[in-house]
C-alpha cells in the first residue's frame, strides 16, 4: 500500500515536472521577447523625444525674438504650453503602457502558452492511452 502510494506520488511529480519545465521555458522566452520589445520601443522613442525637445527649444527662441508682437506671441506661447502638456501626457501614457505590458503581458502570454502546452500534452496522452 505504501509502495503504491509512493509510486503514485513519484509519477505525479514526474508528470508535473514534464509540464512545468516547458512552461517555464516558454515564460522565459516571452519575458526575453518582451524585454527586447520594450528596449526597442524605448530606443525608438528617445530620438523622437529629443527632436521634440530641440524643436520646443527652437520655438522658445523664436518666441523670444518676436516680442514686438505681443498678442501673437501670447497666443503662440499658449499653443506651446499645450504642446508641452500633451508631450507630458504622451510620455506618461507611454510609461504606463510599458509598465503595464511588462507586468501583465509576460504573465498572460506565459500562462496562455503553458495552458496550451498542457492541453496538447493531455490530448496526446489520451490519444496514446
Amino acid at each position: 500500500m505504501l509502495i503504491g502510494l509512493a509510486a503514485v506520488i513519484a509519477i505525479t511529480l514526474v508528470v508535473i515536472a514534464a509540464f512545468l519545465i516547458p512552461a517555464v521555458i516558454e515564460i522565459r522566452k516571452t519575458a526575453i521577447a518582451l524585454r527586447e520589445f520594450t528596449s526597442n520601443a524605448e530606443n525608438e522613442l528617445k530620438p523622437v523625444l529629443n527632436e521634440l525637445h530641440v524643436t520646443l527649444a527652437e520655438l522658445k527662441n523664436f518666441a523670444e525674438m518676436t516680442t514686438s508682437r505681443r498678442d501673437d506671441v501670447r497666443s503662440f506661447m499658449e499653443a506651446l504650453g499645450d504642446t508641452g502638456r500633451n508631450l507630458r501626457i504622451i510620455n506618461s501614457v507611454v510609461g504606463t503602457v510599458a509598465g503595464f505590458l511588462a507586468n501583465t503581458s509576460v504573465w498572460a502570454v506565459g500562462a496562455k502558452a503553458a495552458g496550451r502546452m498542457i492541453l496538447e500534452r493531455l490530448s496526446k496522452q489520451r490519444k496514446e492511452g
